[in-house]
């Protein structure tokens, strides 16, 4: 079984199946202590006092940490805009705005205990004087010249904005034979991992802060902790152990700074003792970001031909009450609102807008699930109208190898958009005649996968109460960092043994968040060296150990790591070859194309690396009398470059679709007037095994992209793209009726249906 191309079992498989895998939840050290955040419990106030007297008074406190306590009290990934901890502002606490929370799961202060129920029980006994502030929980209103100001330093709310400009889009639109303008709204996600926020940290003799915990750039971690702490980075630690899940949502700091304030505080009081938490579900879904909501305008239009002339977009983001990864979605939804479509005239205006709802953040597709909606909305509308098959008129427009972006840069080599439409179209039942894609006939026996798709929605089984309806969309996403921030990866490679290499030792900083990088690094190290898979271990996720790798997002992981890898090891092999020192140790530092920022005023920029590319297929049946969808069968293709672990590829198609599709037809994450309402996984629903697709075709093509490693892209994100198109143009099949706002739940399709307006 050769180590790249093949299904090989991952490492970490049994001891997770078993129940042996230690989470961050479950490491426990000798003589720890517990600690709880209270939550501000308030969208927007002002904390005019605080007291904390009864609360370290309580049985088992040890201590009651609050904004004195915290040295730079200030942090944030792109923006450093919001406290640590909030509290009133005095001599010590001098940190501008820290005395304001801004939405309901800001930190305001932290109880160590003996137990977690003590620590728990401390918090309500502390005393906070709050001054309620005016709310702003709309981003349409909140930019409004009478708009209450989430930050002073923002009025008008707009945290950033992008545009671009490409051609006259105004004399397009007038020549255009069709012209369609319509508004889509997508809303906030949870992204529901199953182990909540949890860690451990603690400080060794020599003043060492080690925390313990899971996330998606340990790095970046360690950068946080030490400014918040004012130390230098070699005194912070942080390790990830086995990781539940993240789909970005461990992008931003959610326990990691309080707990080493903690563990650290305690060591300069004289107690050394090791401080864990563990976030409850509702702590987990209030005190951590969310999908960005969007409320997207589209005015597209198109020449009697079928050919794409203008494109005029306005798009406003949620980014809720601090930045943490806003401006870097505005910046990928941007050029995602365009679909992965040749338009020769363009003009895109976006921005992103605090308000005091749970902040926004990055999640699975990073603003390309938003965009493609509209996009492709817009593309199915033109399409109906142009009286076009929507697989031909995607086929007319579609980028390809040479093509120019809007951003007046051309597409990167390796463009396969094309190949995977087609192949997507024939998946599900279409064929291409002289005449262009068409539908083609059923075959009543229905071996082909493409007639068994047809056939489960067989016209014929209509009844009056159930339709079916075939829908498809198209996507592209970007791999890797973008927009001018410069990428970088770093592994180490070890060959020991004395003849023959007979143990591989690879060290990598990349975070495995469930997706299997830390088996890819394993195979793609083999494979280079030319071992077994069982002769190399991996040294992963620890600070002390490993060089920055960047973040686990970005769809970069397995394209980033592979690429420095394979520069290690080869070199490392080379190495082995030619001298007889042993162990041979090499460190690579891989770095991919640079690529620029958008021109402030045209957009004008080579804004990504490469990208990938994927087309879905959704069959769905549609119950007239109550509004309910369920997708019987959904065909994902996936052009992979080369499927390193084919199994582990198909495993996030699956799992992305049903993340997808959870977000298009289920998932609402509720808030009003800044209070959350749906706090518990029994009020925000996630699919079950019964609610997701009754059949996933996972589809792999793998034509090398020409920058992957060994011709591999990035694509965990990719599948979760189309979905939601997808599923909304097949409910059109189905019922003729289009629905522009997600997501479709039973009571909006029915309202749809029958053309009934919401209650105010």
């Amino acid at each position: 079984m050769r180590a790249v191309g093949s299904s090989h079992p991952r490492a970490d498989a049994w001891s997770k199946v078993t129940g042996a895998a230690r989470y961050p939840g479950d490491i426990d050290l000798p003589d720890q202590l517990w600690m709880k955040i209270l939550f501000a419990g308030r969208p927007h106030a002002r904390i005019r006092a605080l007291d904390t007297t009864a609360a370290a008074a309580a049985p088992g406190v040890v201590a009651v940490l609050t904004a004195r306590d915290v040295p730079h009290n200030a942090y944030g990934l792109i923006i450093a805009d919001q406290p640590v901890l909030c509290g009133p502002l005095d001599d010590v606490n001098t940190q501008a705005g820290s005395d304001i929370v801004r939405f309901v799961g800001d930190q305001v202060a932290v109880v160590v205990a003996e137990t977690a129920a003590q620590a728990a029980a401390a918090l309500p006994l502390i005393k906070i004087d709050y001054e309620d502030l005016p709310l702003v929980t709309d981003p349409l209103q909140a930019m409004r010249p009478d708009s209450p100001n989430v930050h002073p330093e923002r009025p008008g709310n707009v945290v950033h904005s992008y545009r671009i400009r490409r051609g006259d889009v105004e004399a397009a639109l007038a020549a255009a034979a069709v012209v369609i303008e319509q508004t889509y709204t997508t809303h906030a996600q949870e992204h529901a991992y199953l182990q909540p926020e949890a860690g451990v940290a603690t400080v060794d003799e020599s003043g060492l802060v080690t925390v313990v915990v899971a996330g998606q750039w340990v790095h970046e971690d360690r950068k946080e902790i030490a400014h918040a702490l004012g130390l230098p980075v070699e005194q912070v630690r942080v390790i990830y152990p086995a990781i539940g899940g993240a789909f970005g949502g461990r992008e931003d700091m959610s326990v990691q700074i309080v707990l080493a304030l903690a563990a650290w505080r305690l060591h300069q009081r004289g107690i050394q003792r090791p401080v864990k938490i563990v976030w409850s579900r509702e702590e987990s879904i209030i005190g951590h970001h969310k999908r960005h909501p969007m409320v997207i305008k589209a005015r597209w239009g198109a020449s009697r031909d079928g050919r794409l002339l203008a494109a005029s977009v306005d798009l406003t983001s949620d980014c809720g009450a601090y930045t943490y990864t806003s401006t870097k979605v505005l910046g990928n939804v941007t050029l995602m609102c365009l679909g992965p479509y040749d338009i020769p005239n363009v003009a895109v205006d976006a921005r992103t807008v605090y308000t005091n709802n749970v902040p926004s953040g990055a999640f699975r597709g990073f603003g390309g699930p938003q965009g493609h909606f509209a996009a492709e909305m817009q593309m199915n509308y033109l399409a109906e109208a142009l009286g076009l098959d929507p697989v031909e008129f995607r086929a007319r427009n579609v980028l390809h190898e040479g093509s120019t972006l809007a951003t007046r840069s051309r597409v990167p080599a390796g463009c396969t958009a094309p190949e995977v439409l087609a192949r997507c179209a024939t998946e599900a039942g279409w064929v291409r005649m002289a005449s262009g894609w068409q539908p083609g006939p059923v075959s009543p026996q229905a071996t082909a996968p493409a007639d068994r798709f047809q056939t489960a929605l067989d016209a014929a089984a209509d009844d009056g109460n159930r339709r079916r309806g075939i829908g498809l969309a198209l996507s592209y996403k970007n791999v890797g960092f973008s927009l001018g921030f410069v990428d970088e990866c770093f592994a180490t490679v070890e060959l020991h043994g004395q003849t023959g290499v007979e143990r591989v030792v690879v060290y990598h900083a990349g975070a495995d968040v469930g997706q299997g990088a830390h088996q890819l690094m394993r195979q793609v190290a083999a494979e280079v060296i030319g071992v077994p898979l069982e002769r190399v271990e991996l040294i992963a996720s620890d600070t002390a150990q490993t060089d920055n790798s960047g973040s686990t997002s970005a769809s970069r992981m397995s394209f980033m790591a592979g690429n420095a890898i394979i520069a290690a090891a080869r070199q490392a092999l080379a190495l082995w070859q030619a001298e007889e020192d042993r162990p041979v140790i090499v460190r690579q530092r891989y770095v991919p194309r640079p690529t620029t920022a958008y021109d402030k005023e045209t957009g004008a920029s080579d804004p990504n690396i490469t990208y990938g590319y994927c087309a879905q297929a959704a069959a769905v049946e549609v119950d007239m009398e109550t509004g309910h969808i369920a997708v019987r069968r959904l065909v994902s293709v996936n052009d992979v470059g080369k499927a390193i672990n084919p199994q582990q590829v198909a495993g996030q198609i699956e799992g992305a679709v049903a993340q997808a599709q959870g977000w298009t037809l289920l998932e609402e994450f509720k808030q009003k007037d800044g209070q959350v309402l749906t706090s518990r996984l029994s009020t925000y629903l996630i699919p079950t095994i019964a609610d997701v697709a009754d059949v996933v075709e996972p589809v792999i093509l793998e034509i090398p992209d020409p920058q992957g490693p060994l011709g591999a892209r990035g694509m965990a994100e990719m599948p979760f793209i189309p979905t939601a198109p997808a599923i909304v143009a097949a409910v059109h099949a189905a019922t003729g009726v289009w629905i522009n706002d997600l997501p479709l739940t039973p009571e909006r399709v029915w309202r749809a249906l029958r053309r009934v307006e919401p209650h105010a």
